[in-house]
């Protein structure tokens, strides 16, 4: 029985599947006869199995070429037909990537100019317009071309008040910038609590030196007018004046201070000169009362020529050499009258000068030469001993102190006679009791002993030292 010749379309998958071996000769010259092949059970032609196979070649060609570069080599087609170099790729991988213009047209370049894209605000150079508004846009609002929008600082509670301008403050007392002060407290919206700013300069000086106490008073001095007004100013002495009996336990001497305070600012014009008149038998507080009459003292004083601005004496780097000179004289003077330890301690901590204190070295010994008797002698021996004890003059300034006179001794000597005995006598006190090292006392000058035998001592050596 003969079978029937049927033609069947299998799926490019089966296809695939298809050997790639090399065909046969008689498959390449195609015989007479046609000859058929079982596929799944089914028959089919020869010619049909060919050309399958040719096109399933053709097609891995092409997904092979189009995994490379497009622009590299020869591709195939889906046709079948080979594409010359430079040919518009047909992979849509490769039309995914392809950054060049599809149209064919232009120098290859990239679209838009490199301009544009995720990221990109535009071309190089390129200045925006302002955006006009747009009348027919739904959210359109009529409002909003009238509107101005400024920024608005909420004011500051009592909290935030002194935890915002405390650091300003106390920032103040290094540069003593008052203009830097002015523009960070116009920055922020103080309210109500614009009185409060001299209360807190205040309250922060009582703790701190005499210069901090000048800087605060110029302080206020200069806001008084572009910060606060002068009745904020007179609203925060009466502030201070009411809580004086809180500051005094923390400052004892707060009575005086805020007295000077007061007799400054009405010598500065930022308070009324009745002021203090106001307050005359109306008064209980005892603190309250001791501040009004320390101003009131100053400012009688101010008609017998004192200066009121200098209430506070001058700071320590503002003052001249001779002027500490004096006020260190002045000092060791008073403290031979008195005695008092503590009292020339804190006078010369006020000077606040402790790259200076030196001088008082150099003066207390040269005293001690010209003294007389024991009395200075052994005064001054504890004054230099307490002082080195509290670290009030540090070994640096002991050390230059002693090595001034040093080298002075000789034009000393000129004027006050055994001067040298006197002088290595002071030193081995003060380095029994600690306050000099044994090199610096080694560096002590001594002079020479001149011993000669004159013609009628029998050849006896003199033991008198010149």
């Amino acid at each position: 029985m003969e079978i029937e010749k049927e033609h069947i379309y299998i799926t490019p998958a089966e296809l695939e599947n298809l050997s790639d071996a090399p065909f046969s000769g008689d498959e390449e010259n195609g015989g007479s006869e046609e000859r058929k092949t079982e596929i799944n059970g089914n028959w089919i032609p020869a010619t049909s199995i060919t050309e399958a196979k040719i096109n399933a070649k053709a097609k891995r060609r092409l997904r092979k070429n189009s995994s490379r570069d497009s622009g590299r080599g020869d591709s195939v087609s889906d046709n079948g037909e080979t594409l010359k170099v430079g040919a518009v790729p047909t992979s849509p991988k490769g039309k995914l990537l392809d950054r060049r213009s599809r149209s064919g047209k232009g120098r290859g370049l990239p679209k838009k100019g490199g301009a544009g894209g995720k990221g990109v605000w535009g071309t190089p150079g390129q200045v925006y317009d302002v955006e006009e508004v747009d009348i027919k846009d739904p959210n359109y609002d009529d409002d909003q071309e009238n509107c101005v929008y400024e920024t608005v600082v909420l004011p500051l509670d009592e909290r935030a008040f002194e935890k915002t301008l405390t650091p300003i403050i106390q920032e103040y007392f290094e540069h003593g910038d008052t203009n830097e002060v002015s523009e960070m407290l116009k920055d922020l919206n103080l309210g109500e609590m614009k009185y409060s700013v001299p209360v807190l300069a205040v309250s922060l000086a009582l703790e701190g030196k005499a210069s901090h106490r000048e800087m605060t008073s110029k302080l206020i001095s200069d806001l008084c007018g572009t910060v606060v007004s002068k009745t904020d100013v007179e609203k925060s002495f009466d502030r201070l004046l009411k809580e004086l009996p809180e500051l005094v336990l923390d400052s004892p001497r707060a009575p005086q201070l805020v007295g000077q305070f007061i007799a400054r600012a009405v010598g500065d014009g930022i308070l009324s000169s009745t002021y203090i008149d106001g307050y005359k038998g109306t008064v209980d507080c005892i603190q309250a009362r001791a501040a009004l009459d320390r101003a009131t003292v100053l400012l009688s004083m101010t008609k017998g020529g004192k200066r009121i601005d200098n209430v506070w004496g001058s700071g320590g780097g503002q003052q001249s050499v001779k002027h500490l000179v004096k006020e260190i004289d002045m000092l060791l003077k008073e403290y031979l009258l008195s005695g008092d330890v503590l009292e020339a301690e804190r006078c010369l901590q006020e000077l606040e000068v402790p790259h200076f204190h030196h001088e008082l070295v150099y003066e207390a010994v040269v005293m001690v030469l010209e003294s007389v008797g024991e009395k200075t002698f052994k005064m001054m021996l504890d004054l230099l001993k307490s002082l080195w004890r509290s670290s009030v003059i540090t070994m640096d300034q002991m050390k230059r102190g002693y090595e001034r006179v040093y080298c002075e001794i000789p034009d000393i000597n000129l004027d006050v006679p055994h001067s040298y005995s006197v002088l290595e006598r002071f030193v081995e006190e003060c380095f029994r009791a600690g306050i000099i090292s044994k090199p610096l006392r080694d560096l002590c000058p001594s002079r020479g002993r001149k011993r000669f035998v004159s013609e009628g001592d029998g050849g006896r050596l003199k033991l008198e030292s010149y």
